[in-house]
């Protein structure tokens, strides 16, 4: 990431890193890169990891392809298979972390707790009492890190052990236990695909069916190994995953587009051909479009759900008991565990801490509506604070590493003009701000997600929050920014 002279040393500047999860430890590896010495980050945990830290559930696995799932410039090329479990992504980022320097730099267990700019700095206070100051601030919060607990009656009243898939309990006896899994998103799926063969009898509650696409998850052999290490250059975002991106892009922004009545050919073959009893297959048949929530791959779900010790339960829960579920039909389902699955506030982003900006202006009265900033990086009346995989960006079955590293690519150019220009304050105006939701909201209308179905993409009023154009598109608006639409002061 190249970086223009700014018309101050560079060393003077300093930035607050807010997360020391995936981006955040590229922020720290970047800004040291790019001669940015004087930063601090703040971590609300007592390690690195950021997702792959929370989550620890059996099954966890990532589903973008492990190749395309590492920084550009540390390469790995020891992943054991196409699609890693999570014990193996996490133990990547501390070693990365670790590799860099990047771990003596962070202050753990340090919530933040508010952001509060005033004069051309941001006063950074966590729940511990350390005030922090800097010109900049760089939010790498992550999206899915708030666990969303269900409203279901009774939940305080089973006696085994109950928790979230994210707040995962290891002291729970699971092998040979009756073991419900409530939720049928992605972590519902991974978790009954791990527990299948362990659990004495599973049962998932599913509350809507997903489309699911299969997925080869073949170890990578010796040889391939030796092949990676021979040509580490070939292995981040290697060909097939940048096709496969642009054609997913491509069929999710365009709902009338060939590509997704590919993608939807595809999700249909795997339910046809994968489940033999048709009673059970039409309880898994969804009745929206494919995509229009966040595709889920599975080397083998259909067929663990199919063993004869696992059951698909599609009755609607009406409240936990002290001894299990009861259903809607009445039935009273016992359980030694619940794990629920039940996913994360994905609005919150810099939520719950408290962001006031320029003017007094405070981020929850902005983000009141819905959350959103410019091409998912800044927002008005807030300058000098930049989001990486903030509020609109692109999320769900691509490589947020590279989103994160094209965003940090973004974030160092607009820094660099400011420096350049002798400028203290950086953010976009108000009326791209304004120009840039109305267009993006537009646009969402034609796009997969608007299709008709319930999603954690959707915001309060229905409108889908993510990126709703091309991934190339997106790349394209990454690769330089355009500078009209940002109010510099001195």
């Amino acid at each position: 990431m190249a970086v223009e002279a700014a018309s101050r040393a560079q060393e003077d500047l300093r930035f607050i890193v807010i997360g020391a999860g995936m981006a955040g430890i590229l922020c720290a590896i970047k800004l040291k890169e790019a001669g940015y010495r004087n930063v601090a980050i703040y971590e609300k945990a007592d390690r690195v990891g950021g997702t792959w830290r929370e989550n620890t559930y059996p099954g966890l696995s990532c589903d973008v392809p492990s190749h395309s799932y590492t920084y550009s410039f540390e390469p790995n090329p020891d992943w054991t298979r196409h699609f890693p479990g999570g014990p193996e992504i996490y133990d990547y980022f501390v070693g990365v972390a670790q590799k860099y320097g990047v771990t003596e730099r962070i202050h753990f267990n340090e919530e933040v707790e508010s952001c509060v700019y005033r004069d051309g700095l941001w006063t950074v206070r966590t729940k511990s009492g350390i005030v922090d100051q800097a010109e900049y601030v760089l939010a790498a919060t992550g999206v899915l890190h708030h666990p969303s607990m269900p409203d279901i009656a009774g939940i305080d009243s089973f006696e085994g052990a109950i928790f979230h898939s994210a707040r995962w309990d290891h002291t729970a006896p699971l092998d040979g236990k009756r073991v419900a899994v409530v939720g049928s998103g992605s972590t519902g799926v991974q978790i009954v695909s791990g527990l299948a063969e362990r659990a004495g009898r599973l049962q998932h509650f599913q509350r809507s069916p997903q489309w699911i696409i299969g997925a080869d998850n073949t170890p990578y052999t010796d040889e391939e190994k030796a092949g990676f290490r021979a040509n580490p250059g070939k292995l981040h975002l290697d060909e097939g995953f940048i096709a496969r991106t642009r054609i997913f892009s491509k069929a999710v922004s365009d709902a009338n587009s060939e590509e997704i009545a590919g993608l939807e050919a595809r999700v249909l073959e795997n339910l046809e051909t994968s489940v033999t009893d048709p009673v059970l297959r039409e309880k898994l048949r969804p009745t929206y479009r494919a995509a229009c929530k966040r595709i889920i791959m599975s080397p083998d779900y259909y067929q663990k759900l199919q063993m004869p010790a696992v059951e698909l339960v599609t009755e609607r829960i009406e409240r936990i008991e002290a001894k299990g579920i009861r259903t809607s039909d009445g039935r009273l389902h016992e359980q030694d565990v619940i794990a629920l699955a039940t996913g994360f506030k994905a609005d919150m982003f810099l939520r719950p801490m408290n962001v006031v900006g320029r003017g007094g202006v405070r981020l929850g009265d902005v983000w009141a509506k819905r959350p959103s900033a410019y091409l998912a990086v800044s927002m008005p009346d807030f300058p000098n604070l930049f989001m990486l995989n903030g509020p609109t960006g692109p999320v769900g079955n691509f490589s947020l590493i590279d989103i994160a590293e094209q965003q940090l690519n973004y974030i160092f150019q607009l820094i660099a003009a400011a420096q350049v220009g002798g400028f203290r304050e950086i953010a976009v105006t108000r009326e791209a701000m304004a120009d840039y939701d109305e267009r993006r909201i537009e646009r969402a209308k034609g796009t997969i997600f608007a299709s008709g179905c319930k999603s954690w993409y959707l915001d309060s009023e229905g409108v889908p929050s993510i990126w709703p154009w091309t991934f190339d598109e997106f790349r394209e608006q990454m690769a330089a920014p355009d500078l009209l639409s940002y109010e510099m002061v001195a």
